[in-house]
C-alpha cells in the first residue's frame, strides 16, 4: 500500500501557479547623482538584514529589485513575525500566485507548485544549499516539517532559472535565508497554545562577540488532534481519529571574520518529526478510511561551510562552499503499528553532497562579471535500492546598464549530469526605467530543465508490474515574461502586471511498457497568465498589499488543463499600526476551484471546490521584554479539501507570550 499511495501521488504531478512581480518598498541609503536612492549594501554571502528593495538570489549577488527584469517577492523576518506564521506551508500559501496543496492539517505531505509547474520543478533552496528531496518519488520538495523559527529572509523568484541554478528550477526557485546574528546578545523565548491541541516553544540566541558572530533557535512543535477526513468519506459507525505532528527543529547560522576581507560561515537545519495520520483500506472496494493511523518517522538535516574572500580592494568577491542534505523516513502502515501486519516497514533515504564556487568581478562603469562552478552527488540508499547520480556544471553571468535607464542580467549555464546527459540553460532579464515617470517596464527569457528522479530511472516494483526507466531524459521548459510596474505619490502606491508563457516539453508520464507501467517523456504543456499587484502605503500606520493571478496550465495533446492549477487566486494583507505597541494583521485568500483527482486515484477528473478564507493575527508589547500575541485562523469556518480528500482545517485560535532579553 506505501507504493500504490507514492505512485498515485507521482501520476497527478502536473500542477502549478502563476505569480506576481513584487513591488518592494524603497531602500534607505544616501543619494545617488542620477538622484535615485543607492542602497547600503555589502557583498556578505548568505546576507538577510538587506531592505526589501534589495535581491540577492535573482543575480546571485545585492541588487536593487528594479533593476533586474525578474519577477520576484522578499519575505521578511518582520513579515513572519507580523503574521505568527509558524510553518513554511502557513508562510507562503498566501504569496502571490504560489498553490500549497497539503494532504490534511500540519505534517501532512505539502507540494509547492509555481506557474503551472509540476511541484518537483521548483527548487529550494537553504543557506545557499539545494534541499529537493533526493529520496522523494518525484524528487521534489516537502515543506511540511519546515518551520519558520531561525528564518531571516525568504526570496521567490519567478519563471526559469536554471540558467543560474541548474536542474528542477523551471517554474522558478524559493531561496531561504536563515537569521544572521550581530551585535549584543538577544535571547526570546516563545511558548504558544490553542486548538487542536496546539503546543508550541521555542528559544532563540542571537549576536556577536568580537570577530565572531551567531543566531541558534530551538523548537518544539506539536499538534495533537485535527481531524482531515471529509465526513462524505467516513463509513457509518466507524470513528476515525484526527492526524497528530510533532515536529522538533533547530537552526544554527555560526560566523567568524578572520580578517577585514576573509571570513568564515556554517549554517545547520535540524528536524526530527513523527506525523501520524489516518490510514487507507485498500483491501476494500472502493477504498475507505481506517480507524487506526499511519505513522512517518522523518529524520533531516542540511549543513553546509563557506569560505569568503573579497580582494583587490572589493573588486573581485568569491564564495567557495561545502554542503550536505540527508533525508532518512521511516513510514508504517496502521497494521504494522499494531503489530497485527508482519511486513516491513517502509524507507526513504536519501543524500546529497555540494561542492561550489563562484565570484564576481566588479567592472566598474562596464558592470559586474560572474562565474561559478557545482559538482553535485547525489544518492538513494536501500530505497529499495541504492543507487546514485554526479553534476558537474560552469556558469557565467554578466550584469550591466546604460546611463541609468536600462538595466539587466544575461547567464548561462552547463550542466553535465553521469545519467541523463548534458544540458544547456540561459536567461536574459532586462529592465527600462522611464525617466521621470516612475514607470519600469520589465521583461524576462529563459530556459530551464528537471532531471529525472532517482527513484524513476532506478526503482522497479515487479510486484506492481511497475519498472523503473533508465534512459529517461529530462524535462525542458521555454519561457518569457513582460510586465510593467508603477510609482506614484512619493512611492506610497505602487502597482503592476506582468504576462508570461512557458512550453514544456519532455514531461515525465508514467504509460504501458509491454505488460508493465513505467515512466516515459511523452507529456507537452503550454503555460501562461497574468500577474498583478497592489501596494500601497495608506498612512504611516497603515500597509495595504493585494494581488491577484490567472494562470492557464493546458495538456498540449488533450487540451485538458493540468490538475491543481487553480484558475483565479486573490489574496489581500494589511499591517495596521494602531499604536506604537500594538498591531493588527489581517489576510484574506481566495481560490477558485480547480481539476482534482480523488483522495484514491479511481477518479482523475474531479472538480474541486474553491474556497475563501480570513485570518487575524495581533500583538501587543507590553514592555521591552515582554510581548503578548493571538491569531485567528479560518474565521468563518469555512470547510473545504485541499487536495479533494483532505479536509483543511476549520476555524481556529491561539494565542501565547514572548519574552526578549
Amino acid at each position: 500500500m506505501y507504493f500504490l499511495r507514492h505512485f498515485l501521488s507521482i501520476s497527478t504531478l502536473f500542477t502549478g501557479l502563476g505569480v506576481a512581480d513584487a513591488l518592494a518598498r524603497d531602500a534607505a541609503g544616501p543619494e545617488a547623482p542620477n538622484g535615485r536612492k543607492a542602497p547600503r549594501v555589502t557583498m556578505s554571502p548568505g546576507q538577510d538584514s538587506l531592505p526589501e528593495t534589495i535581491t540577492v538570489s535573482a543575480a546571485r549577488r545585492p541588487v536593487r529589485v528594479d533593476e533586474i527584469g525578474t519577477s520576484l517577492s522578499i519575505i521578511t523576518e518582520q513579515d513572519i513575525q507580523l503574521r505568527q506564521r509558524r510553518t513554511l506551508p502557513d508562510l507562503l500559501k498566501t504569496q502571490p500566485g504560489l498553490n500549497l496543496v497539503q494532504t490534511g492539517g500540519p505534517g501532512g505531505t505539502t507540494s509547492i507548485f509555481m506557474r503551472g509547474t509540476n511541484a518537483n520543478e521548483v527548487k529550494v533552496r537553504l543557506d545557499g544549499m539545494d534541499i529537493n528531496d533526493t529520496s522523494n518519488p518525484s524528487g521534489a520538495f516537502d515543506a511540511a516539517q519546515f518551520l519558520t523559527d531561525g528564518i531571516g529572509r525568504v526570496e521567490i523568484l519567478r519563471g526559469p532559472q536554471s540558467g543560474l541554478y541548474g536542474a528542477d528550477a523551471m517554474g522558478g526557485v524559493i531561496d531561504i535565508t536563515s537569521i544572521r546574528g550581530d551585535g549584543p546578545m538577544k535571547a526570546m523565548g516563545r511558548i504558544e497554545g490553542g486548538t487542536f491541541g496546539t503546543f508550541n516553544q521555542t528559544l532563540g540566541m542571537r549576536g556577536g562577540a568580537g570577530r565572531f558572530h551567531y543566531a541558534v533557535y530551538a523548537t518544539h512543535s506539536r499538534v495533537e488532534d485535527v481531524q482531515v477526513t471529509p465526513p462524505r468519506l467516513i463509513p457509518p459507525g466507524v470513528k476515525i481519529p484526527g492526524n497528530r505532528n510533532d515536529n522538533r527543529s533547530a537552526n544554527v547560522r555560526l560566523g567568524y571574520d578572520v580578517t577585514d576581507n576573509f571570513d568564515l560561515g556554517l549554517t545547520a537545519h535540524l528536524t526530527q518529526s513523527t506525523y501520524r495520520y489516518v490510514g487507507d483500506d485498500y483491501n476494500v472496494y472502493p477504498p475507505v478510511p481506517m480507524a487506526e493511523r499511519n505513522a512517518s518517522n522523518l529524520n533531516q538535516a542540511v549543513v553546509r561551510g563557506t569560505a569568503h574572500l573579497r580582494s583587490f580592494g572589493g573588486r573581485f568577491d568569491q564564495v567557495i562552499g561545502l554542503g550536505y542534505t540527508v533525508y532518512r523516513r521511516r513510514d508504517v502502515t496502521a497494521g504494522e503499528a499494531q503489530g497485527t501486519d508482519m511486513g516491513n516497514p517502509a524507507y526513504n533515504r536519501g543524500g546529497r553532497v555540494k561542492i561550489d564556487w563562484h565570484g564576481t568581478t566588479d567592472l566598474g562603469r562596464a558592470g559586474t562579471l560572474l562565474v561559478g562552478a557545482e559538482h553535485i552527488h547525489e544518492v538513494i540508499w536501500n530505497s529499495p535500492i541504492t543507487a546514485h547520480t554526479d553534476t558537474n556544471a560552469g556558469y557565467g553571468q554578466y550584469q550591466g546598464q546604460w546611463r541609468h535607464i536600462l538595466f539587466g542580467a544575461a547567464n548561462i549555464r552547463y550542466d553535465s549530469n553521469s545519467r541523463y546527459g548534458n544540458y544547456v540553460t540561459w536567461r536574459v532579464a532586462p529592465a527600462i526605467h522611464v525617466p521621470h515617470t516612475g514607470t519600469v517596464i520589465k521583461a524576462s527569457a529563459g530556459s530551464g530543465y528537471h532531471g529525472p528522479s532517482l527513484n524513476q530511472l532506478f526503482v522497479s516494483y515487479p510486484a506492481y508490474f511497475f519498472v523503473a526507466n533508465p534512459n529517461l531524459k529530462a524535462e525542458r521548459l521555454l519561457g518569457y515574461d513582460a510586465g510593467v510596474q508603477q510609482s506614484l505619490l512619493h512611492d506610497r502606491l505602487k502597482f503592476g502586471a506582468t504576462w508570461y508563457e512557458s512550453k514544456v516539453d519532455n514531461l515525465i508520464n508514467t504509460g504501458l511498457s509491454g505488460y508493465n507501467y513505467t515512466y516515459v517523456n511523452v507529456a507537452r504543456a503550454r503555460l501562461y497568465g497574468v500577474e498583478s499587484l497592489v501596494d500601497w502605503k495608506a498612512l504611516d500606520t497603515l500597509d495595504l498589499t493585494a494581488n491577484y493571478s490567472w494562470t492557464v496550465a493546458k495538456d498540449v495533446q488533450t487540451g485538458q488543463e493540468l490538475q491543481r492549477r487553480p484558475r483565479h487566486k486573490f489574496s489581500f494583507g494589511a499591517v495596521w499600526t494602531a499604536m506604537p505597541c500594538l498591531t493588527f494583521s489581517p489576510t484574506i485568500l481566495y481560490v477558485s476551484h480547480w481539476r482534482d483527482v480523488d483522495r484514491y486515484g479511481m477518479d482523475s477528473d474531479v472538480k474541486a471546490s474553491g474556497y475563501f478564507t480570513i485570518d487575524l493575527a495581533a500583538q501587543y508589547r507590553v514592555n521591552r521584554y515582554v510581548t503578548v500575541f493571538a491569531r485567528a485562523d479560518n474565521l468563518l469556518n469555512r470547510q473545504f479539501e485541499n487536495p479533494v480528500g483532505y479536509l483543511q482545517p476549520g476555524r481556529a485560535g491561539y494565542g501565547g507570550m514572548t519574552l526578549t532579553y
